[in-house]
């Protein structure tokens, strides 16, 4: 056994139509002369690419899998939605929500991806491989039951998961976002389920700017197995180790799963034109040594990571590259090229203090002792 990569060429060629960085071309947004959309293929391709030509792919299990059939997707999307969303889809594309343009045929694309993301749970339960990485793409985590979001189609890990109770029964799962937006769409999906512990790690007020508070903690049967973790902008890494300390491995010793599921945004990097949290190659490296720490500590090493955002095409890459070495435990030759001047660039020791003492009053607040 060993890591399991999760890809197919054909999710890349979701398209999100012609735009400039979020904004439909048109009046004064003029054509642009490359990707366009900040959801666009190549820094998916670009991550593939590195995993190749790094060598790390001789070290991985490659695997696809099959779509997601209707009957699945509607283990958490309502009819409205799929109808509404396969009726575009069929047609030119459209948007079938908020900030989540697609093309033609993006319905079994999107459909496709969710199935990567079950397929690697499923082989991660069954232990055919030690862990896994999902190239998913279009995302899922801001996705809602009733309606498309921030880019995402189908809400890929709550399906997932889904699929896997469906097949296995009760599953106690934890899914740790550490996307720099929200992942309000997963919150949504297990909201009011004490089956699913959800954490989020996100820039605050970033993207959806009214979601994420630290005081949204679940409802009804899921009171206190919601985790928002709204961090400052500019946090850089030091924000999110404190944040692991402090707030997600309590929580996540307190909850016990059985198996954990990583929403695997790399767009907190220093370079991303969607977010200002100044995170690094070490960042992403960090997070995923911990993580595979606690999975192998609480669940006996069930740990998968299913890619979401991320759109600086240079850098992406590097971020992406660190966390599946750390999950296959074999280092390349490649280093962080912007190591030295991201660096050069993270908060001042009082701006880490304030962030640090913020975290530590809502671990206080939880009852929380890191370490503990």
């Amino acid at each position: 056994m060993n890591t399991g990569f999760y890809f197919d060429e054909r999710c890349l060629w979701h398209t999100t139509g012609e735009h400039v960085i979020v904004a439909p071309v048109g009046g004064y947004l003029q054509p642009p002369s490359g990707a366009g959309h900040a959801e666009n293929p190549e820094t998916k391709r670009r991550l593939k690419n590195l995993v190749e030509v790094s060598g790390l792919g001789d070290q991985l299990s490659w695997r696809k899998a099959q779509p997601l059939s209707r009957a699945e997707m509607e283990r958490i999307h309502t009819p409205a939605y799929l109808d509404l969303f396969k009726r575009l889809s069929d047609c030119t594309g459209g948007n079938a929500g908020h900030y989540s343009p697609f093309g033609h045929g993006s319905f079994e694309i999107a459909a496709l991806s969710a199935g990567l993301v079950k397929q690697a749970v499923s082989d991660v339960w069954h232990r055919e491989v030690n862990n896994a990485y999902v190239v998913s793409r279009p995302p899922g985590h801001h996705c809602l039951p009733d309606a498309s979001m921030g880019f995402c189609l189908l809400a890929n890990i709550p399906l997932a998961l889904e699929a896997l109770r469906a097949e296995v029964g009760p599953v106690r799962a934890a899914v740790v976002d550490w996307d720099v937006h929200h992942g309000n769409g997963t919150e949504a999906c297990f909201y009011d389920r004490d089956d699913t512990l959800t954490i989020s790690l996100h820039q605050e007020n970033c993207f959806p700017a009214d979601k994420g508070g630290a005081a949204d903690r679940g409802r009804g049967r899921g009171e206190g197995f919601n985790l928002n973790i709204p961090l400052l902008p500019g946090g850089g890494h030091q924000a999110y180790l404190d944040a692991f300390a402090m707030l997600v491995e309590p929580a996540l010793r307190a909850f016990q799963p059985q198996i954990i599921v990583v929403a695997s945004g790399l767009d907190a990097n220093a370079f991303d034109p969607l977010a200002r949290m100044q995170a690094l190659v070490g960042t992403y490296r960090e997070m995923s040594r911990r993580i595979k720490g606690v999975a192998g500590e609480l669940c006996g090493g069930r740990l998968l990571a299913a890619h979401e955002g991320g759109y600086s095409e240079g850098y992406v890459p590097f971020c992406g590259l660190a966390v599946i070495e750390e999950f296959a435990g074999h280092r390349t030759p490649v280093q962080d090229p912007f190591e030295e001047i991201l660096r050069s660039q993270q908060p001042t020791a009082d701006f880490v203090a304030f962030q640090r003492a913020r975290l530590g009053q809502q671990a206080a607040n939880l009852g929380f002792r890191p370490g503990a």
